[in-house]
C-alpha cells in the first residue's frame, strides 16, 4: 500500500491573518515535508472563487510542487476539467509533468458548483460529456503524432500536434463516486480516486465493479486505486482530533456550500458527528489498524492519500503529523 497526504487547498480562514503568501509559503514547506518524511505523493485540489481563497490555479501549483521534490508522485485530486480548455491543459500537464521528470498524476472529475460554471460560461448539463472529451483529446494530444480527435468542445484541428510532450506515459486519474463515474474511470483512465464519503465497504463494491469491467473488456494495463480519507496523526485520539477539528470543520462546511450552491453558516450538529466517525485519526497504531481495514478489503495494490492538510490549524501541527505518517505509519503498510 502506497500512502500520500495533501490535499492541499490554501484557504485562509476568517481567523487566519497571515498572507496568501505566507499561506502558499506553507503549502512548499509541507510538500517538502512530505519528501523528507518518504512518503508517496503530495495532491493540490481545485475550486473556484471562493472567499477564502481555495486554490484554482492548479498547474502553477503542480509545477512548484515539481520544482520543490525529487521523487515522490504528485498529482490533482481533482481538477475540474470542464471548465479547462483542453489543449490548454494538455500543454500545461506535460509541462509539469517534465518539470517533475515524469511524476506527475492528472486526477480530473467533472464538478458540481453550479457558480462556477455559470462563471466560466459552460453549460453544466455538458459536463459529462466535457470530461470525457478532454481525456480523449488528452490522449491525443500527448501521443507522438497529432491529436486525431475531433472535439466538439475545443476548436482545435484534429491534425494539430501540441507541444511539449511528456517524455513517458502520464496518468489520468478520474473521481466520482456513481456507477457510471466508476465506470468510466474503468474504461478511460489509467486510475480511480475513491471519494472520502464512501465507507470501506463502499470502496470495495466499486473496485470489484472496476475489476469486472476491465477484465470484461480485456483492459490488463496498470490501473491504480486511490483512496482519499481525512485524518491526523497524534499522541492519542483525542489530541489528533482536538487538532484537526477546525480545520476539517471548516473545509467542510465549504464543501457544503460548494456542492449545494448555497451559504452554509454552521453544519448541524449530526453532521459533525458523522465527519468526526468518518474520518481517521489518533494514534500511529490506531491509524494504521484504520489503514489496514482498507488493505484487507482491496488488497495491496492501493494508493492511499491521507489527508492531513487541514486549513489552518497551523503548520509546525500538520508537519510533524506528516513525519509520524513516515515514520510510524507507511513501515507498518510497506
Amino acid at each position: 500500500m502506497k500512502l500520500g497526504t495533501g490535499l492541499f487547498t490554501c484557504q485562509r480562514r476568517p481567523d487566519d491573518d497571515r498572507s496568501m503568501s505566507a499561506i502558499y509559503d506553507e503549502m512548499l514547506t509541507l510538500t517538502r515535508a512530505i519528501e523528507d518524511a518518504g512518503l508517496d505523493s503530495a495532491w493540490v485540489s481545485e475550486h473556484h472563487f471562493l472567499d477564502d481563497g481555495y486554490l484554482s490555479g492548479v498547474m502553477p501549483a503542480l509545477g512548484a510542487l515539481a520544482a520543490e521534490t525529487e521523487e515522490i508522485e504528485i498529482g490533482s485530486c481533482i481538477a475540474l476539467a470542464p471548465l479547462y480548455n483542453a489543449v490548454r491543459l494538455a500543454e500545461d500537464a506535460a509541462t509539469a509533468d517534465l518539470i517533475s521528470n515524469n511524476r506527475l498524476t492528472l486526477g480530473l472529475a467533472i464538478g458540481s458548483n453550479p457558480r462556477e460554471f455559470a462563471e466560466f460560461g459552460v453549460p453544466e448539463e455538458e459536463r459529462v460529456e466535457r470530461l470525457a472529451d478532454t481525456v480523449q483529446l488528452l490522449r491525443g494530444a500527448w501521443s507522438d503524432g497529432p491529436i486525431g480527435h475531433e472535439s466538439p468542445f475545443n476548436d482545435v484541428s484534429p491534425d494539430t500536434s501540441v507541444t511539449p510532450k511528456p517524455d513517458g506515459h502520464l496518468p489520468i486519474m478520474l473521481g466520482g463516486g456513481a456507477k457510471p463515474a466508476v465506470r468510466r474511470a474503468a474504461r478511460t483512465a489509467d486510475g480511480w480516486c475513491a471519494p472520502s464519503s464512501l465507507s470501506v465497504g463502499g470502496v470495495k463494491k466499486r473496485v470489484d465493479d472496476i475489476r469486472q469491467v476491465r477484465e470484461k473488456e480485456g483492459l490488463d494495463d496498470d490501473f491504480t486505486i486511490y483512496v482519499l480519507q481525512h485524518g491526523f496523526v497524534g499522541d492519542s485520539r483525542e489530541e489528533a482530533w482536538n487538532t484537526m477539528k477546525d480545520g476539517y470543520l471548516y473545509i467542510q462546511r465549504r464543501y457544503a456550500e460548494v456542492f449545494s450552491g448555497e451559504e452554509v453558516t454552521e453544519l448541524p450538529d449530526e453532521r459533525k458527528q458523522e465527519l468526526k466517525e468518518q474520518a481517521i485519526f489518533g494514534t500511529p497504531e490506531q491509524v494504521t489498524e484504520e489503514l489496514e481495514t482498507y488493505r484487507e478489503a482491496l488488497g495491496d495494490d492501493v494508493h492511499f492519500i491521507f489527508r492531513t492538510y487541514h486549513p489552518g490549524i497551523g503548520t509546525d501541527a500538520m508537519a510533524e503529523c506528516i513525519e509520524r505518517l513516515g515514520s510510524e505509519v507507511a513501515p507498518n503498510l510497506a
